[in-house]
């Protein structure tokens, strides 16, 4: 008998089949117009494209009103300009994009294409569209490929990556459709935000946002903010002094939760520690671990020990060039230019031996959940949403649509087996591959970590089976590696990312061998290379496809269900045959952490084995339960960081805002004369309490803030002793005088000067502030977790101090830029010619700091110019003859503020004579 919701699906349709049944006459529409369009010219098409961003722009018709004949006109020039024709599944997955969905489609549909109608579709507005890739190399593919597309329809592709130079990139953000990392785009806000001029700022709005591979960036990435920082006081001897302890702890010192990935010292552990450091001269005697002055030390042992616990080389970093090179979790590749913060990738660094780069210090940061929250819509395409289709609901208000495939699909997924240790399933793993390979069927192994594809490697050698390796080592050669995948008997080892952006087509990949060929011998004639390799990849094909298709093998479950699936989806493209199998043992991570000890008493009941697996889809289920467990996990530590970012997000929108205002503004006098008077207001307010009396007010203290905060002598005592005067009237009196002081200035300076001059400084004491309080903010979110062991909560104790110091924070600012356009003044004729002639001897200081940077290290420094005229060098502290340490007899007899008779230069009191 069906249940009732079984029924209703059998009878209703799921609620994601009714929305790909209401766009099917969207897609019967667009159709219909395809003999109309690809009757037209190639500038035929460049005028419809004309035609309707008049009518949109000029004549207000929605995007939606046009959508049919937009998207018919993009599948044309598509044809021409890549020879591809849409198939209506790509066509429904761009309505979903448009309509501000992310597009759930399998590996090899497309998804690339599928970009291009909405990204047409919106950058009609002419306000430009951003398409955003996983990696650069995919950026500048796609705006390659697909810019071919745009053009053809008359508008303009650009691409952002690192170290642009400005004008290009500046360039490539004015352009229709900008294709650009996640990393690029957000980097480039920051930056867009420090910047001194409207002119120097390279992002023009925040519009429309087509995310590829959404999932990654959105989530994977999410739980990492983006930090522009600057260099802060180097530590390295710090580091290196603390690292050197570690190795005389034992387990038993410390504590590691594997499942929050967090280490602690037990008791024992804080004695062990305290001792060693004492020992090391790295902690004084009289000094205890948990005395004030000992937090600095705390925090880094704390990293320290995290670093040796928790951070593995080549797992979640590799060594490269000798640099510290994180490697990302989700997808394997190298994150260059990515740190870890808090000290923790200096402590990693002093693990490895490498050269510890300085800490720093956040200029400015933003998490990807909050800038992608800044643009008015956002789409988003991947193979892999549903399982978290919750969290893109309520963290982005995207919802998910599973788009059909273009043809069935004909993958058998085969239930996981699942040994008792990683040797008997690595063992199995190996014969599984040679059994395949004999039959000449393509293998694509995922593993989860560099060690263990390497493991595998090794094993592979030793059978005599050839293979590729894929993993961040070989990160430059990804796609040429992912292009040889598919063909006969061909063994491709993956860590984690399977080649993603890149499909693994059956037989090969006919574009890489054309352009490898041609690269090889140019002299070729290109028709025929391609007609030969063709021919070549049809043989190839066939056989793989007798062979079953492309085999995928898991060597290991990950905590994200995602993941699996991605790894999965490599095979069974656009109707392939092919087939999936995850091997296990209890030693694998996600087993070992989420109770594999009651398999481990199931397997032993049922008496298997060496080298014996088990396979049944009990075990299928209990596994999805336990990473449904973690992602549920995860998802709540993403949303708490969210919660707390979104505190801060409100204060950066508030800022960012206030500083575009202001770089915006032909001038800013109104907005510093309102700061002046409202530092007036509460000077006022602190020296004259509203509703006192007179003899409660601090006139002096008043008189004393005029001199400081406005530079200003008032003869507060007199106007307070005239009749009528109160708070108001003695406020009132303040600002008229200090008003007439600003316009004194601004005659003396010149109007234009003093408009500049006013800029400056409030961009200036902005970031300067902006910057402390980010300081603060890290410091108090450090912190206010304590709050929960005196039962109050952490987020609105977070919330009510984060305002404060917010508040605090723009009344300093006020106070700031009040005080230094109160001292600005114009230079003497005397004091301008003093200045000259410092910065002519600076120049001249410069020059000969040159010469003698330039002289060999061998040559003496002595042979530089000389100064003119330089005074006698004064005889330094000397040393008194025949003194003795150890014999006070041969001291003298120094006076207490006398210098020290052994040379150091210091006060005999300081020094020899210090008191024990």
């Amino acid at each position: 008998m069906l249940g009732l919701g079984t029924l209703a699906k059998k009878v209703f349709g799921t609620p994601n089949d009714r929305k790909v049944k209401a766009v099917r006459p969207l897609v019967a529409k667009i159709n219909a117009l395809e003999p109309q369009f690809a009757a037209l010219s190639d500038e035929q098409i460049i005028e419809k494209t004309r035609e309707f961003q008049k009518r949109v722009q000029e004549n207000g018709e929605s995007l939606d009103d046009i959508l049919p004949e937009a998207f018919a006109n993009c599948r044309e020039a598509a044809k021409r300009a890549l020879g591809l024709r849409a198939f209506d599944v790509q066509l429904m997955g761009g309505i979903f994009l448009h309509q501000g969905n992310i597009a759930e489609m399998r590996t090899g549909e497309g998804k690339t294409l599928v970009a291009v109608f909405p990204s047409y579709l919106n950058a009609l507005t002419g306000k430009g569209v951003h398409v955003v890739t996983v990696n650069d190399y995919l950026a500048k593919r796609d705006s390659d490929w697909m810019g071919k597309v745009h053009r053809h329809l008359g508008l303009t592709a650009g691409v952002v990556y690192p170290f642009q130079p400005d004008a290009e990139k500046r360039a490539a953000y004015r352009a229709d459709v900008t294709y650009a990392t996640n990393n690029e785009l957000g980097f480039d806000y920051l930056r867009d935000n420090m910047k001194g001029s409207v002119e120097e700022m390279m992002q023009r709005g925040h519009n429309f946002a087509i995310v590829d591979e959404v999932d990654s960036i959105l989530i994977d990435e999410a739980r990492t903010p983006l930090i522009i920082s600057g260099p802060a006081q180097d530590r390295s001897d710090l580091y290196v002094s603390i690292d050197k302890l570690l190795p005389g702890l034992s387990p038993e010192h410390y504590k590691v939760d594997e499942k929050a990935r967090n280490v602690t010292f037990t008791e024992e552990g804080n004695d062990a520690i305290e001792a060693l450091l004492k020992s090391a001269g790295v902690l004084p005697e009289t000094q205890h671990l948990f005395d004030p002055e000992s937090s600095t030390i705390v925090h880094h042992i704390n990293q320290a020990l995290r670093a040796h616990t928790l951070f593995f080389k080549d797992q979640h970093y590799i060594v490269r060039d000798g640099e510290v090179v994180l490697i990302d979790e989700f997808t394997g590749r190298m994150m260059k230019g990515r740190r870890l913060s808090d000290g923790l990738h200096q402590a990693i660094e002093a693990k490895e031996g490498v050269k510890i780069q300085p800490e720093n210090v956040t200029l400015a940061s933003v998490t990807f959940q909050n800038y992608f929250r800044l643009y008015e819509k956002l789409g988003g395409m991947t193979g892999t949403a549903a399982t978290e289709a919750e969290e893109f609901m309520q963290i982005y208000g995207l919802g998910v649509v599973e788009i059909p495939t273009n043809r069935p699909v004909q993958r058998k997924d085969e239930h996981d087996q699942v040994y008792r240790t990683a040797r008997e399933k690595f063992e199995g793993i190996v014969k599984m591959i040679k059994e395949a390979h004999e039959k000449g069927q393509p293998i694509l192994v995922g593993t989860t970590s560099i060690e263990k594809s390497e493991v595998l490697s090794n094993l592979l050698t030793a059978e005599g089976i050839a293979h590729n390796v894929l993993n961040a080592r070989q990160h430059e050669q990804e796609a040429k590696i992912v292009a040889e995948a598919g063909r006969p008997g061909a063994v491709t080892i993956a860590t984690n990312m399977a080649g993603r952006g890149t499909d693994i087509q059956l037989g090969g990949n006919v574009e890489m061998k054309v352009l490898e060929e041609l690269a090889a011998h140019p002299e070729a004639h290109p028709e025929e290379l391609r007609a030969r390799i063709e021919a070549e990849h049809a043989d190839e094909k066939a056989r793989v496809l007798a062979a079953g298709g492309l085999f995928v093998l898991g060597t290991e479950r990950h905590e994200s269900r995602r993941i699996d699936n991605q790894l999965r989806g490599r095979s069974g493209r656009q109707g392939d045959p092919g087939r999936s199998s995850f091997f296990l043992s209890l030693e694998d991570d996600l087993m070992r952490i989420f109770g594999s000890e009651r398999l481990d008493k199931v397997l032993t009941t049922l008496g298997l084995k060496e080298g014996e697996a088990i396979v049944h889809p009990w075990v299928n289920k209990s596994l999805e339960k336990a990473q449904a467990k973690v992602e549920g996990r995860n998802f709540d530590v993403r949303k708490q960081l969210l919660r707390f970012d979104d505190v801060m997000n409100d204060q950066r929108k508030a800022i960012f805002s206030q500083r575009l205002e202001i770089l915006q503004a032909e001038h800013v006098a109104e907005i510093a004369e309102d700061m002046r008077h409202q530092v007036i207001d509460e000077m006022v307010d602190e020296f004259m309490p509203p509703r006192s009396y007179p003899d409660a007010w601090n006139l002096e203290g008043l008189k004393q803030a005029g001199r400081q905060r406005l530079n200003m002598d008032m003869p507060v005592e007199t106007w307070a002793a005239e009749e009528g005067v109160d708070q108001a009237a003695m406020a009132e009196r303040i600002i008229e005088n200090a008003d007439k002081m600003m316009a004194e200035k601004t005659e003396a300076f010149g109007a234009d000067t003093m408009r500049q001059i006013e800029k400056q400084v409030l961009l200036q004491a902005i970031d300067a502030k902006w910057r402390e309080h980010l300081q603060r903010l890290e410091h108090l979110r450090a912190v206010i977790g304590l709050r929960s062991y005196a039962q109050r909560d952490p987020l609105n104790e977070y919330k009510t101090e984060a305002f404060q110091i917010f508040e605090s924070m723009l009344e300093s600012l006020r106070q700031q830029v009040t005080e230094q356009l109160s001292r600005i003044r114009p230079l003497t004729a005397e004091e301008r010619e003093q200045m000259m002639a410092q910065m002519m001897a600076q120049q001249m200081g410069a020059q000969g700091a040159r010469v003698l940077a330039t002289l060999p290290a061998d040559e003496p420094a002595a042979e530089a110019p000389a100064a003119e005229a330089a005074p006698p060098a004064e005889p330094g502290p000397q040393r008194l003859a025949g003194f003795d340490e150890a014999d006070p007899s041969t001291w003298g007899n120094p006076g207490r503020n006398d210098l020290c008779p052994c040379g150091s230069g210091e006060k005999f009191k300081h020094c020899h004579g210090k008191l024990a």
